[in-house]
């Protein structure tokens, strides 16, 4: 990073921290209460009782290691309100319960903030250029520090993802800077303290042992068995086993361990969260629901034996397809598993250093993303984010990106569904995509256009979903008899963008598309 980025990446820094205080008052979603009630479970009950705690129907089902982190704010919380650390106090919401949440989001933002001036350390920056927008530090620190899927899903919507992602971002950055057990470290606290980062994890787990495991390589680029270090394996052994003994060493003290893991792998919850994740699901569900109202106008099905249509109700619930096969959590994990066999075998078999690394986590995030059980809408900022990084030192990654980010944030939409979010949510999404193209556009400008002209019609298609959806249908008659139409719509036209941006990744991993990086 040049060394005039001490001027401009504190105000970047500063500027979209203030920006964050306007949203203090803004809509919270149901994670507003689910915060609180963990701060009342880890300040009022004894350790032993975190786990089976259900006074509120938002039990704790994080890993350990963040229920620690909340009891540690919650002795910050205690001197705004004591009362909303009281178990049963459910839906506490007072002004000072509210400014301490927000506030608590902004502030732990710090890791990220320093995450992104890691990530910003790790790309190399042209020699004589003046323009800050042909600066790729400066492009990937608005990326990551003014991401719109981040302000709105966590200092809108709610939740401490920023605080998260910055153990992830900080944790790369440590392997690009060839500071493997640093970046290890990292990687297991995140991994104690939100298990959905197992979606990387496989990543992890081949890089280290290929790249940091066995020292050298032969001549054709196989691996040299003789260069394997046992100490070096130990290492990375004793810090996952040292974290793991952190996080959960009390409950596996108390015999509690199955308590735990079933709160945090709770199969009940059904295929697809309320709204759908833009995934191969959502395209599954609604080819199942589209050969279900063919069958029956045709005559092929009787509409009475047909199950009920529990996937459209907008509910958390376990449900069978009416034609199609219906699909099992084993299902799901094998497709996840071969999705990102490939990617896994690419980094064994062809390892490309922290570049391969990067692309090979990239895909694990997308393939579980796209293939996994009960996934949320919002774990598509785990490949937005790293793909950032990408995104600034090749054209072809950073067509990618466009697509990818511009796809997955609308998919974040439905959100933030009350009106007086709109013209934020709006606003705030045309500033991050205008400045994503005209920044990445000036950095490529020597290289050839981002997108193919069926990307730009296809990226174009969301601006008449968004007014159909946002506009057009709040008005019209279809709003009482279906509800969830904008949804659905929503969900399937941005699952078409991510399933194209996972192909196109996986093609300049597999057929060597991608350009030789600057320096990663």
């Amino acid at each position: 990073m040049a060394a005039d980025s001490c001027s401009w990446f504190p105000a970047l820094a500063v500027g979209v921290s203030l920006l964050k205080c306007f949203f203090i008052s803004a809509y919270r979603s149901t994670d507003f209460e689910v915060h609180r009630n963990w701060l009342a479970i880890t300040h009022s009950l004894p350790v032993s009782r975190w786990y089976y705690e259900n006074t509120s129907e938002w039990t704790l089902d994080y890993p350990p290691l963040f229920a620690w982190f909340e009891l540690g704010l919650s002795q910050v919380a205690r001197r705004f309100d004591a009362n909303m650390l009281q178990v049963e106090n459910l839906n506490y919401a007072s002004p000072a319960t509210v400014l301490f949440q927000r506030l608590s989001v902004i502030v732990t933002d710090v890791v990220f903030i320093y995450a992104a001036r890691e990530c910003c350390r790790c790309v190399r920056e042209p020699k004589g250029s003046r323009d800050v927008l042909s600066r790729p530090s400066f492009v990937l620190a608005v990326l990551l520090l003014w991401n719109f899927g981040l302000l709105v899903v966590d200092h809108i919507h709610f939740q401490y993802n920023g605080f998260l992602f910055g153990f992830l971002l900080l944790s790369v950055a440590k392997h690009l800077q060839s500071q493997h057990l640093q970046g290890a470290l990292l990687f297991a606290f995140l991994l104690n303290l939100k298990h959905i980062y197992l979606y990387v994890a496989p990543a992890y787990g081949v890089y280290l042992l290929r790249s940091y495991c066995f020292a050298q390589d032969n001549k054709d680029g196989s691996v040299r068995w003789s260069s394997f270090s046992p100490l070096r394996l130990l290492a990375l052994g004793a810090i996952v086993t040292s974290v793991c003994a952190l996080s959960f060493g009390p409950f596996i003290a108390m015999g509690q361990l199955p308590q735990v893991l079933s709160r945090l792998f709770p199969f009940k919850r059904g295929l697809c969260h309320a709204y759908w994740a833009p995934n191969i699901w959502a395209l599954y569900n609604v080819l199942d629901k589209s050969l279900a109202v063919l069958g029956v106008r045709l005559k092929l099905l009787e509409e009475a034996e047909l199950p009920p249509a529990s996937m459209t109700g907008g509910l958390v619930q376990e449900f069978e397809h009416s034609v199609l096969p219906s699909v099992t959590p084993a299902v799901t994990l094998v497709c996840t598993l071969l999705s990102i066999l490939p990617a896994v075998a690419s980094i064994w078999l062809r390892p490309h250093g922290a570049q391969g690394f990067l692309r090979c986590l990239l895909l694990c995030a997308l393939g579980c993303f796209m293939f996994g059980w009960h996934v949320h809408e919002k774990a598509i900022l785990i490949a937005i984010l790293p793909l950032s990084i990408l995104a600034v030192e090749s054209r072809e990654d950073a067509g990618i990106f466009l697509i990818l980010t511009t796809t997955g944030h609308y998919s974040l939409f439905p959100l933030l569904f009350t009106p007086a979010e709109l013209p934020i949510k709006v606003v705030l999404m045309l500033m991050f995509t205008i400045f994503s193209f005209t920044a990445l556009r000036k950095l490529h400008s020597a290289q050839g256009s981002l997108l193919h002209p069926l990307e730009v019609i296809y990226l174009l298609g969301l601006v008449a979903v968004a007014i159909a959806c946002e506009v057009v249908f709040p008005l019209s008659p279809w709003q009482q008899r279906l509800p969830f139409l904008p949804l659905l719509v929503t969900s399937v036209y941005c699952a078409m963008g991510v399933c194209y941006a996972f192909l196109r990744l996986y093609a300049s991993l597999l057929l060597r598309r991608e350009e030789k990086p600057k320096q990663l």
